[in-house]
């Protein structure tokens, strides 16, 4: 488990509060906190758990306010860790919750479905993409649960500016992580909130939903975003807050490094295609992982394959590979002749 940081006043009314995650590697979520006449603002509100509600609280007394004085708060994206405390967080002091239409548009087709019916779906996709009997029993025995947040009662677009006097904080659209992830631009002190879209150490998940879908380019777009962001006025002397891992500088050099690491990731993936052709599942699992394959339990297998499906399917919008055999158990192969993209 990752050590919680302490509260950090950061000058001019800014302060990170760590909010854990019990019971998860990830440790915990930084939730941002900006004074602002009509009371504080937030930036996320951490994890749905009574030890991140007592954080999130005695947080907020740290920088002078009770909870019911929070006006409002800003999620970065729908993840469980940024929004699980919108709930309580509207019942203990009527705060509006804002985020991306997108992600609110997520939210809404996850909620519309009954738990077992997206358990079932997952099954499904696990199938198509080759996993192992024994894998697939593992996952229905214990399958990934979706905790849904409290629905936010506003919509903040790319390049919209929050309506709070004095507070010149602007949202910028930075899809891939999730659709409506957003970066928060407070240009007057040159600080960028990160989210998960830019971290100083370790690349964000970005995975393809459904495994074996033909639509959209979450990658993609993960890349052309990390390329926008990163090209942001004084992006060079920038102070940028992530919501896990440490503060950091020289944006425009780490958005370039993360999109070195995935260009090499593709380029790894067309050579293994070449191969011949190959299952989600078997090109998964020859992959290099932070955890051996063999040592990952099935969710972060499945996980592993959402991210090898965005891959996959990043090479397919580039015309470099194409997809072979049936759609009950599809694979994949390198194209062998000039490809041209769509």
């Amino acid at each position: 488990m990752r050590e919680i940081p302490p509260i950090e006043d950061l000058g001019e009314g800014l302060w990170s509060i760590p909010v854990p995650v019990p019971h998860n590697p990830i440790g915990f979520t930084y939730v941002y906190a900006l004074s602002a006449p009509g009371g504080p603002v937030l930036i996320d509100t951490g994890w749905n758990h009574d030890d991140s509600w007592e954080a999130l609280v005695a947080g907020l007394a740290r920088t002078g306010h009770t909870v019911d004085q929070v006006q409002g708060a800003i999620i970065t994206h729908f993840h469980a860790d940024h929004s699980g405390l919108t709930g309580r967080l509207r019942e203990a002091s009527d705060a509006w919750i804002v985020m991306h239409p997108h992600d609110i548009d997520v939210l809404a087709r996850l909620t519309a479905r009954d738990p077992d019916e997206r358990a079932a779906s997952v099954i499904e996709q696990m199938a198509r993409a080759g996993f192992p009997t024994e894998d697939i029993d593992a996952f229905r025995a214990s399958p990934l649960l979706f905790h849904p947040p409290a629905p936010p009662n506003g919509a903040l677009a790319d390049g919209e500016r929050i309506d709070v006097p004095g507070l010149d904080l602007r949202a910028v659209w930075t899809p891939g992580h999730t659709p409506g992830h957003l970066c928060l631009h407070l240009p007057d002190r040159n600080l960028l909130f990160t989210g998960d879209h830019v971290l100083p150490r370790i690349t964000p998940h970005v995975g393809q939903f459904p495994l074996d879908s033909t639509e959209g380019d979450p990658l993609g777009d993960f890349l052309t975003s990390q390329t926008r962001i990163g090209h942001l006025p004084e992006a060079d002397r920038m102070l940028c807050l992530p919501s896990h891992e440490t503060r950091f500088t020289d944006l425009l050099t780490r958005t370039r490094q993360i999109r070195e690491h995935h260009e090499e990731r593709l380029t790894l993936m067309v050579s293994l295609l070449a191969e011949g052709p190959t299952t989600l599942w078997e090109l998964t699992s020859r992959l290099e992982w932070r955890r051996p394959w063999e040592a990952m339990r099935v969710p972060a297998r499945h996980m592993a394959a959402s991210e090898t499906a965005a891959h996959l399917r990043t090479l397919e919008k580039r015309g470099l590979i194409k997809r072979n055999g049936s759609l009950d158990l599809p694979r994949w192969a390198a194209v062998t002749t000039n490809p041209r993209p769509e």
